[in-house]
Protein backbone atom coordinates (compact mmCIF):
# COMPACT_ATOMS: atom_id res chain seq x y z
CA UNK A 1 0.00 0.00 0.00
CA UNK A 2 1.27 3.48 -0.85
CA UNK A 3 2.10 5.41 2.30
CA UNK A 4 1.04 8.90 3.30
CA UNK A 5 3.29 11.88 4.03
CA UNK A 6 6.22 11.68 1.60
CA UNK A 7 7.50 13.47 -1.48
CA UNK A 8 9.74 12.51 -4.44
CA UNK A 9 13.31 13.77 -4.33
CA UNK A 10 15.20 12.79 -7.48
CA UNK A 11 15.31 9.01 -7.68
CA UNK A 12 14.63 8.80 -3.95
CA UNK A 13 11.66 9.70 -1.76
CA UNK A 14 11.62 11.83 1.36
CA UNK A 15 9.43 10.52 4.20
CA UNK A 16 7.67 13.26 6.17
CA UNK A 17 5.99 11.03 8.76
CA UNK A 18 8.50 11.40 11.59
CA UNK A 19 11.34 13.80 12.39
CA UNK A 20 13.96 11.43 10.96
CA UNK A 21 12.68 12.61 7.55
CA UNK A 22 14.47 9.70 5.91
CA UNK A 23 15.68 10.00 2.33
CA UNK A 24 14.90 6.54 0.99
CA UNK A 25 16.55 5.23 -2.15
CA UNK A 26 14.95 2.80 -4.58
CA UNK A 27 14.43 -0.57 -2.90
CA UNK A 28 15.52 0.75 0.50
CA UNK A 29 13.60 1.29 3.73
CA UNK A 30 13.72 4.12 6.23
CA UNK A 31 14.97 3.95 9.80
CA UNK A 32 11.78 2.18 10.85
CA UNK A 33 12.46 -0.66 8.34
CA UNK A 34 8.76 -0.85 7.41
CA UNK A 35 8.42 1.95 4.82
CA UNK A 36 10.10 1.19 1.49
CA UNK A 37 10.70 3.01 -1.79
CA UNK A 38 9.20 0.87 -4.54
CA UNK A 39 9.38 2.38 -8.01
CA UNK A 40 9.71 5.93 -6.74
CA UNK A 41 6.77 5.66 -4.34
CA UNK A 42 6.88 5.13 -0.58
CA UNK A 43 5.00 2.02 0.49
CA UNK A 44 4.03 0.85 3.98
CA UNK A 45 4.96 -2.78 4.55
CA UNK A 46 2.79 -3.31 7.63
CA UNK A 47 -0.67 -2.19 6.56
CA UNK A 48 -3.19 -4.75 7.79
CA UNK A 49 -0.49 -7.00 9.26
CA UNK A 50 -1.20 -7.41 12.96
CA UNK A 51 1.71 -8.81 14.98
CA UNK A 52 -0.15 -8.67 18.31
CA UNK A 53 -3.73 -8.28 19.51
CA UNK A 54 -5.16 -8.43 23.02
CA UNK A 55 -7.96 -7.15 25.22
CA UNK A 56 -6.38 -5.05 27.97
CA UNK A 57 -7.61 -3.00 30.90
CA UNK A 58 -7.19 0.66 29.99
CA UNK A 59 -4.97 1.01 33.06
CA UNK A 60 -2.32 -1.15 31.35
CA UNK A 61 -1.59 1.51 28.71
CA UNK A 62 -1.21 3.18 31.29
CA UNK A 63 -4.16 5.59 31.22
CA UNK A 64 -5.55 6.35 34.67
CA UNK A 65 -7.82 9.29 33.82
CA UNK A 66 -9.42 8.05 30.61
CA UNK A 67 -12.47 5.78 30.90
CA UNK A 68 -11.11 4.02 34.02
CA UNK A 69 -12.20 0.43 34.46
CA UNK A 70 -12.94 0.00 30.75
CA UNK A 71 -11.32 -2.43 28.33
CA UNK A 72 -9.26 -1.52 25.29
CA UNK A 73 -8.69 -3.65 22.22
CA UNK A 74 -4.93 -3.47 21.73
CA UNK A 75 -3.22 -3.94 18.39
CA UNK A 76 0.30 -3.60 16.99
CA UNK A 77 2.39 -4.26 13.95
CA UNK A 78 6.14 -4.79 14.06
CA UNK A 79 8.57 -1.90 13.78
CA UNK A 80 9.61 1.34 15.42
CA UNK A 81 11.32 4.60 14.48
CA UNK A 82 13.43 4.35 17.66
CA UNK A 83 15.88 1.65 18.68
CA UNK A 84 15.82 1.98 22.46
CA UNK A 85 18.47 -0.18 24.12
CA UNK A 86 16.10 -0.75 27.06
CA UNK A 87 12.97 -1.60 25.04
CA UNK A 88 10.63 -3.92 26.95
CA UNK A 89 8.76 -4.90 23.76
CA UNK A 90 11.78 -5.31 21.50
CA UNK A 91 10.60 -8.59 19.97
CA UNK A 92 7.89 -6.55 18.26
CA UNK A 93 9.47 -3.15 17.84
CA UNK A 94 12.87 -4.30 16.63
CA UNK A 95 12.05 -7.49 14.73
CA UNK A 96 12.36 -5.90 11.24
CA UNK A 97 15.84 -4.78 12.24
CA UNK A 98 16.88 -7.93 14.10
CA UNK A 99 15.26 -10.55 11.85
CA UNK A 100 15.43 -8.63 8.54
CA UNK A 101 11.80 -9.46 7.85
CA UNK A 102 8.33 -8.06 8.44
CA UNK A 103 6.07 -10.41 10.38
CA UNK A 104 2.33 -10.30 10.98
CA UNK A 105 -1.02 -11.86 10.19
CA UNK A 106 -3.58 -10.21 7.90
CA UNK A 107 -6.23 -8.31 9.85
CA UNK A 108 -8.21 -5.66 8.01
CA UNK A 109 -9.43 -2.51 9.80
CA UNK A 110 -13.07 -3.58 9.57
CA UNK A 111 -12.23 -6.80 11.38
CA UNK A 112 -10.26 -4.92 14.07
CA UNK A 113 -13.33 -2.83 14.89
CA UNK A 114 -15.59 -5.88 14.86
CA UNK A 115 -13.26 -7.67 17.29
CA UNK A 116 -13.19 -4.64 19.60
CA UNK A 117 -16.97 -4.45 19.70
CA UNK A 118 -17.36 -8.19 20.21
CA UNK A 119 -14.87 -7.98 23.12
CA UNK A 120 -16.99 -5.22 24.73
CA UNK A 121 -14.14 -2.72 24.53
CA UNK A 122 -14.68 1.02 24.79
CA UNK A 123 -11.57 1.86 22.77
CA UNK A 124 -8.86 0.64 20.44
CA UNK A 125 -5.25 1.14 21.57
CA UNK A 126 -2.45 1.28 19.04
CA UNK A 127 0.31 0.08 21.30
CA UNK A 128 3.11 -2.40 22.10
CA UNK A 129 5.31 -1.17 19.21
CA UNK A 130 5.16 2.38 17.74
CA UNK A 131 1.84 3.41 16.13
CA UNK A 132 3.49 6.19 14.13
CA UNK A 133 5.14 3.65 11.81
CA UNK A 134 1.82 1.94 11.06
CA UNK A 135 0.12 5.31 10.69
CA UNK A 136 -2.07 4.43 7.69
CA UNK A 137 -3.37 1.26 9.34
CA UNK A 138 -4.06 3.03 12.63
CA UNK A 139 -5.76 5.92 10.82
CA UNK A 140 -8.13 3.65 8.88
CA UNK A 141 -8.91 1.59 11.99
CA UNK A 142 -9.41 4.78 13.95
CA UNK A 143 -11.88 6.33 11.52
CA UNK A 144 -13.99 3.17 11.48
CA UNK A 145 -13.77 2.97 15.26
CA UNK A 146 -15.15 6.48 15.64
CA UNK A 147 -18.07 5.62 13.35
CA UNK A 148 -18.78 2.66 15.65
CA UNK A 149 -18.69 4.80 18.80
CA UNK A 150 -15.26 3.65 20.00
CA UNK A 151 -12.38 5.84 21.20
CA UNK A 152 -8.81 5.70 19.87
CA UNK A 153 -5.60 5.68 21.89
CA UNK A 154 -1.93 5.96 20.89
CA UNK A 155 0.74 4.57 23.20
CA UNK A 156 3.66 6.27 21.56
CA UNK A 157 7.17 7.66 21.75
CA UNK A 158 5.80 10.94 20.38
CA UNK A 159 8.34 11.06 17.53
CA UNK A 160 5.97 12.24 14.81
CA UNK A 161 5.84 15.31 12.59
CA UNK A 162 3.21 18.00 13.17
CA UNK A 163 1.29 17.55 9.89
CA UNK A 164 0.51 13.82 10.24
CA UNK A 165 -0.19 14.32 13.93
CA UNK A 166 -2.66 17.14 13.31
CA UNK A 167 -4.31 15.01 10.61
CA UNK A 168 -5.43 12.74 13.48
CA UNK A 169 -7.59 15.54 14.93
CA UNK A 170 -11.04 14.17 15.61
CA UNK A 171 -9.81 10.58 15.39
CA UNK A 172 -7.27 10.39 18.23
CA UNK A 173 -8.88 10.71 21.66
CA UNK A 174 -6.07 9.91 24.10
CA UNK A 175 -2.36 9.20 24.20
CA UNK A 176 0.18 7.96 26.64
CA UNK A 177 3.50 9.40 25.51
CA UNK A 178 6.86 8.03 26.62
CA UNK A 179 8.98 10.99 27.67
CA UNK A 180 12.07 8.86 28.06
CA UNK A 181 14.44 11.44 29.52
CA UNK A 182 15.09 15.16 29.37
CA UNK A 183 18.42 15.40 27.56
CA UNK A 184 19.25 15.23 23.88
CA UNK A 185 22.27 13.05 24.72
CA UNK A 186 20.05 10.34 26.20
CA UNK A 187 17.75 10.31 23.17
CA UNK A 188 20.68 10.18 20.77
CA UNK A 189 22.71 7.54 22.60
CA UNK A 190 20.01 5.18 23.87
CA UNK A 191 17.02 5.74 21.55
CA UNK A 192 18.40 6.82 18.19
CA UNK A 193 16.15 9.88 18.25
CA UNK A 194 15.81 13.44 19.49
CA UNK A 195 14.08 15.03 22.46
CA UNK A 196 12.87 18.33 20.99
CA UNK A 197 10.37 16.84 18.50
CA UNK A 198 8.81 14.76 21.27
CA UNK A 199 8.26 17.89 23.38
CA UNK A 200 6.71 19.61 20.36
CA UNK A 201 4.40 16.64 19.71
CA UNK A 202 3.23 16.65 23.33
CA UNK A 203 2.28 20.31 23.11
CA UNK A 204 0.56 19.72 19.76
CA UNK A 205 -1.51 16.87 21.19
CA UNK A 206 -2.68 19.07 24.05
CA UNK A 207 -3.63 21.79 21.56
CA UNK A 208 -5.59 19.19 19.54
CA UNK A 209 -7.71 18.33 22.57
CA UNK A 210 -6.22 14.86 22.99
CA UNK A 211 -6.22 13.58 26.58
CA UNK A 212 -2.49 13.15 27.33
CA UNK A 213 -0.72 11.16 30.03
CA UNK A 214 3.07 10.90 30.20
CA UNK A 215 5.24 7.92 31.17
CA UNK A 216 8.92 7.92 32.09
CA UNK A 217 10.75 4.64 32.55
CA UNK A 218 13.19 5.54 35.33
CA UNK A 219 16.50 3.80 34.58
CA UNK A 220 19.20 3.66 37.28
CA UNK A 221 22.21 5.92 36.55
CA UNK A 222 20.84 7.03 33.16
CA UNK A 223 17.86 9.33 33.74
CA UNK A 224 17.20 9.17 37.48
CA UNK A 225 19.05 12.22 38.77
CA UNK A 226 17.02 14.69 40.82
CA UNK A 227 17.87 17.49 38.38
CA UNK A 228 16.59 15.58 35.37
CA UNK A 229 13.44 14.39 37.11
CA UNK A 230 12.69 17.96 38.16
CA UNK A 231 13.21 19.17 34.58
CA UNK A 232 10.78 16.52 33.34
CA UNK A 233 8.18 17.43 35.96
CA UNK A 234 8.50 21.16 35.29
CA UNK A 235 7.99 20.68 31.57
CA UNK A 236 4.84 18.64 32.15
CA UNK A 237 3.46 21.06 34.74
CA UNK A 238 4.25 24.27 32.87
CA UNK A 239 3.85 23.27 29.21
CA UNK A 240 1.15 20.58 29.37
CA UNK A 241 -0.64 21.57 32.57
CA UNK A 242 -0.50 20.49 36.22
CA UNK A 243 -3.51 18.21 35.64
CA UNK A 244 -1.47 16.03 33.25
CA UNK A 245 -0.81 12.61 34.85
CA UNK A 246 2.84 11.52 35.03
CA UNK A 247 3.64 7.82 35.40
CA UNK A 248 7.13 7.07 36.72
CA UNK A 249 7.73 3.40 35.99
CA UNK A 250 10.18 0.82 37.22
CA UNK A 251 12.85 -0.40 34.81
CA UNK A 252 13.53 -4.12 34.53
CA UNK A 253 16.71 -5.37 32.81
CA UNK A 254 15.91 -6.26 29.19
CA UNK A 255 17.12 -6.27 25.58
CA UNK A 256 20.55 -4.59 25.40
CA UNK A 257 20.61 -3.56 29.06
CA UNK A 258 20.55 -6.89 30.92
CA UNK A 259 23.18 -5.84 33.45
CA UNK A 260 21.55 -2.75 34.93
CA UNK A 261 19.62 -3.32 38.16
CA UNK A 262 15.87 -2.82 38.42
CA UNK A 263 14.88 0.62 39.63
CA UNK A 264 14.81 0.78 43.45
CA UNK A 265 11.36 1.51 44.81
CA UNK A 266 12.79 4.41 46.81
CA UNK A 267 13.86 6.06 43.53
CA UNK A 268 10.30 5.91 42.22
CA UNK A 269 8.98 7.25 45.50
CA UNK A 270 11.42 10.16 45.26
CA UNK A 271 10.43 10.80 41.63
CA UNK A 272 6.78 10.90 42.66
CA UNK A 273 7.56 13.38 45.43
CA UNK A 274 9.52 15.55 43.00
CA UNK A 275 6.61 15.59 40.57
CA UNK A 276 4.22 16.77 43.27
CA UNK A 277 6.73 19.35 44.55
CA UNK A 278 6.86 20.78 41.03
CA UNK A 279 3.11 21.21 40.97
CA UNK A 280 1.77 18.08 39.30
CA UNK A 281 -1.58 16.98 40.70
CA UNK A 282 -1.34 13.32 39.67
CA UNK A 283 1.92 11.36 39.80
CA UNK A 284 1.83 7.57 39.66
CA UNK A 285 4.35 4.81 40.25
CA UNK A 286 4.33 2.00 37.68
CA UNK A 287 5.43 -1.64 37.73
CA UNK A 288 5.24 -1.72 41.55
CA UNK A 289 1.99 -3.39 42.52
CA UNK A 290 0.43 -2.43 45.83
CA UNK A 291 2.23 0.92 46.05
CA UNK A 292 0.37 4.00 47.29
CA UNK A 293 1.40 5.67 44.04
CA UNK A 294 -1.09 3.54 42.09
CA UNK A 295 -4.00 5.46 43.59
CA UNK A 296 -5.64 8.71 42.52
CA UNK A 297 -6.00 11.37 45.21
CA UNK A 298 -8.26 14.40 45.01
CA UNK A 299 -5.98 17.45 44.64
CA UNK A 300 -8.50 19.48 46.67
CA UNK A 301 -9.33 17.39 49.75
CA UNK A 302 -6.59 14.75 49.50
CA UNK A 303 -8.89 11.75 49.78
CA UNK A 304 -8.47 8.63 47.64
CA UNK A 305 -10.90 8.82 44.71
CA UNK A 306 -9.62 5.79 42.79
CA UNK A 307 -7.97 2.90 44.62
CA UNK A 308 -6.01 0.49 42.43
CA UNK A 309 -3.98 -2.67 42.71
CA UNK A 310 -2.05 -3.25 39.53
CA UNK A 311 -4.47 -2.78 36.64
CA UNK A 312 -7.58 -3.40 38.75
CA UNK A 313 -9.78 -0.73 40.35
CA UNK A 314 -10.75 -1.56 43.94
CA UNK A 315 -12.80 1.56 44.67
CA UNK A 316 -14.07 4.45 42.55
CA UNK A 317 -15.22 7.69 44.18
CA UNK A 318 -15.45 9.99 41.16
CA UNK A 319 -19.03 10.92 40.25
CA UNK A 320 -19.69 12.87 37.04
CA UNK A 321 -16.05 13.90 36.98
CA UNK A 322 -16.03 15.17 40.56
CA UNK A 323 -14.68 13.99 43.89
CA UNK A 324 -17.46 12.23 45.79
CA UNK A 325 -16.26 13.80 49.06
CA UNK A 326 -15.67 17.48 48.28
CA UNK A 327 -17.19 17.78 44.78
CA UNK A 328 -13.99 19.23 43.30
CA UNK A 329 -13.52 18.52 39.60
CA UNK A 330 -11.00 15.78 38.76
CA UNK A 331 -9.28 16.19 35.39
CA UNK A 332 -9.90 13.38 32.95
CA UNK A 333 -12.37 11.70 30.58
CA UNK A 334 -14.76 9.76 32.77
CA UNK A 335 -17.25 8.22 30.36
Amino acid sequence: MIAKHWSPEGDAVRCHLCPHRCLVGEGDTGTCRVRRNEGGKLHTLVYGLAAATAVDPIEKKPLFHFLPGSRSFSIATVGCNFRCAFCQNWTLSQSPRELKKVLGEPLEPERVVQMAIKSRCASIAYTYSEPTIYYEYALDCGRLAKEAGLRNIFVTNGFIEREPLEALTGTLDAANVDLKAFTEDFYKQYCGGRLAPVLDALKTMKAMGVWVEVTTLVIPTLNDSEEELRDLARFIAHKLGPETPWHVSRFHPDYKMPDLPATPERTLARARTIGMEEGLQFVYTGNVWGDEGENTFCPSCGKTVIARTGFQIRAMDIVEGKCRFCRAAIAGVWG
